[in-house]
């Protein structure tokens, strides 16, 4: 399920591809879809075959959400951080994209598994670019700095116009996500499935995971937040990280867990509607099958009656007939 990985399994597999045929010098023109509406859009020519154009499109920020330069903050430094010189930003990027990025092939390490590793971070380049201020608040509570924006609600953007809330403090950060569906039987299965989500934290192999918390009516975390953001009609989810869930390689699973908990719960939701309308179509078929069962013999004989009957030949078709023996 893409959902549980961080790299984009298509981007993965073009990128794989392309370098194993480099030799080729194959045009590329490629775009595509992922979940939460971001766009994919990767280039390359014959005249350069190890130069490649990555282009990103991110979801419509909402009014509450601050974009800098079109990328949420910290996101140009968090490229150049992790990819140094093998990915070069452009600027401006190109027409309806956030981000563009020239990819120089012959720069990757020459080492098969460091090559495939550095390959899996560059299609993980969305969980970067939209993890960046996650990412830095969380760096913030392992280092237990203060900063001028503790105790202050961050809007971060995830779905079409839709943002969840990161609220910083000294010791903790709590995440809320308003929760909104548009039909109304994603609603109350979503409800549903977020109550029991909130419920089985308290099992015993889960006393580690981060506490979670599902109510009907806005935290008071999000008090001052405009009407249209507090919007949910699935309810609100709040999950509260300490230090020890951000601590080493925990950083990026808690950060991808979180930016994509959405699209988590929209897949399970959908995958329950289609279990139950599986269930419900056996057992109409069950149904129907005992009601043929209990019909009464003379009602069978009859319809055994009907199913041997000779149609009436008129006096041309006889004479067809006779002339064909």
């Amino acid at each position: 399920m893409i959902l549980l990985q961080s790299p984009c399994r298509y981007l993965l597999q073009v990128l794989s591809t392309r370098v194993q045929n480099l030799d080729k010098g194959v045009e590329l023109d490629c775009q595509w879809v992922e979940f939460d509406d971001v766009r994919y859009h990767i280039q390359a020519t014959v005249k350069n075959p190890n130069l490649l154009l990555l282009s990103l499109s991110l979801p419509a920020p909402p009014p509450e959400t601050v974009f800098f330069g079109g990328l949420p903050q910290g996101a140009i430094e968090a490229i150049k951080a992790a990819y140094g010189a093998v990915l070069q930003v452009l600027d401006p990027p190109r027409d309806g994209y956030n981000l563009t990025v020239k990819l120089n092939l012959s720069k990757l390490p020459p080492d098969e598994d460091h090559k495939q590793a550095f390959l899996v971070k560059i299609a993980s380049v969305r969980e970067l670019v939209q993890g960046a201020p996650l990412r830095a608040v969380f760096k913030q509570l392992l280092l237990r700095g203060v900063k001028s924006d503790l105790n202050k609600i961050i809007s971060l953007v995830h779905r079409p116009n839709e943002s969840f809330f990161v609220f910083p403090q000294a010791d903790k950060v709590t995440v809320i996500f308003p929760m909104r569906f548009k039909d109304s039987i994603d609603t109350v299965l979503a409800t549903s499935f977020l109550q029991e989500f909130v419920e089985a934290r308290r099992t015993a192999g889960l006393n580690n995971a981060p506490p979670c918390l599902w109510s009907s009516s806005p935290p008071k975390e999000l008090e001052g937040c405009p009407d249209e953001a507090l919007s949910a009609n699935a309810g609100f989810v709040s999950f509260v990280i300490f230090p020890r869930h951000v601590e080493n390689r925990k950083l990026d699973r808690t950060v991808w867990s979180l930016s994509t908990f959405h699209a988590y719960v929209s897949y399970h939701v959908k995958c329950s509607e289609g279990f139950m309308h599986t269930r419900m179509r056996r057992r109409v078929e069950t149904l129907i099958e005992a009601l043929d069962r209990a019909k009464p013999d003379s009602e069978k004989a009859k319809n055994t009656e009907q199913a041997r009957s000779f149609k009436r030949l008129s006096i041309k078709d006889g004479r067809s007939n006779s002339n064909v023996k």
